[in-house]
């Protein structure tokens, strides 16, 4: 079998202004690989986050999708810095070191929602922030990598909780 490798995740991807930020665990191989937050083929998220934003972002080329986020205010992330990991799976993540998370709120005064794409983030990410300050919530999402198999229906109803916190 083979041993674990050490990964390191991506930069975070927001504007100043940024009013929701969306955080993950730790990027997959497909998009470490090609450097692009949520690049596996089968991973829903380009295709939920169009949904909330009725813009077809999967369609889109990577830079497109990015600058519609930073148009619409949405910042991307991950709760683990790095860690060592066999595969892309959640579940096989050890030793993880974590992102300042705890800061976000800090460095980005504008933030009303921080949402988690997955129970890893979830955990994590509310652990490191606390109780929000006023005026910010603290949104869970079902996964949107292929290996949820809760129905992609079920997933989107979830994920329209970020209407409210998107920019137009």
């Amino acid at each position: 079998m083979d041993s674990p490798v050490f990964k390191i995740g991506l930069p975070p991807i927001a504007r100043v202004d940024a009013r929701l930020f969306i955080l993950g665990s730790l990027p997959g191989d497909a998009s470490l690989g090609a450097r692009q937050y949520y690049a596996h083929r089968t991973n829903q998220f380009w295709r939920l986050l169009g949904g909330v934003l009725r813009e077809p972002l999967d369609e889109l080329a990577y830079e497109a999708r990015l600058e519609r986020l930073a148009r619409r205010r949405i910042g991307l992330w991950d709760v683990i810095a790095s860690a060592e990991r066999r595969g892309s799976l959640d579940q096989a993540i050890r030793l993880a070191e974590h992102n300042a998370i705890e800061g976000l709120l800090r460095d980005f005064p504008q933030v009303r929602a921080v949402a988690f794409n997955g129970a890893m983030a979830a955990k994590a990410g509310r652990k490191m922030i606390g109780a929000p300050p006023p005026g910010v919530q603290l949104l869970d999402l079902p996964s949107s990598s292929a290996a949820n198999t809760i129905a992609f229906a079920a997933k989107a109803r979830a994920w329209a909780s970020l209407a409210p916190f998107v920019a137009a």
